[in-house]
């Protein structure tokens, strides 16, 4: 997120560093889980908070991982054994091709405010899983989602790849996406 408010000159502090308890996330969309973590951190600390949730949907899977993409990883954020899991699944599913293997990211960010005030905002990439994953950038299932136009995976580009926006339109990835969606509501560069 650093990466994306450095343009605005905004020093972001995160909720972490401040020590805040982490929220339980008991949305069924991604949007619900960012509202909950942004409006509890601007809860505790009587600022705005910026708070996202995003995660991969596979349409083989009825769009698993989904909201559960941290959790499929475990405790122990074990990524290669959650991309093991989806292309086992894909497989016993016969999932062989690459219309077989779609899927999307999805970035929901929230911009919630002391008062209770929020705005969110959604951004999606789509594309297909390729086996092997591919790459070591980036995190998560980065390696294994190859997006709509391009010959190289997420785990195969940069930060700025992925996030940098082209002069006039979207960045590349989901969360790109949705921030270039809050940046023209809330801020000015």
């Amino acid at each position: 997120m650093r990466e994306l408010l450095a343009p605005y000159n905004i020093a972001a502090t995160s909720a972490a560093e401040l020590n805040l308890p982490e929220p339980d996330e008991t949305g069924t969309t991604f949007a619900a889980n960012a509202r909950i973590k942004a409006s509890a951190a601007a809860k505790v600390t009587g600022q705005a908070a910026f708070a996202d949730d995003s995660g991969l949907c596979v349409d083989a899977l009825g769009g698993d991982p989904g909201i559960y993409s941290a959790r499929w990883a475990g405790p122990d954020k074990n990524f290669r054994g959650a991309m093991n899991q989806i292309q086992t699944l894909l497989v016993e599913k016969g999932a062989t091709s690459p219309e077989q293997r779609r899927a999307h990211f999805i970035a929901a960010l929230c911009v919630a405010w002391p008062d209770g005030h929020v705005e969110e905002f959604e951004g999606r990439v789509d594309g297909v899983i390729v086996w092997p994953p591919k790459g070591t950038a980036g995190f998560g299932y980065d390696p294994l989602f190859l997006p709509v136009g391009h010959d190289r995976t997420f785990g195969e580009m940069t930060a700025d790849e992925k996030h940098g926006l082209p002069p006039k339109g979207m960045g590349l990835s989901h969360r790109a996406r949705a921030f270039v969606m809050l940046a023209t509501a809330c801020l000015k560069p």
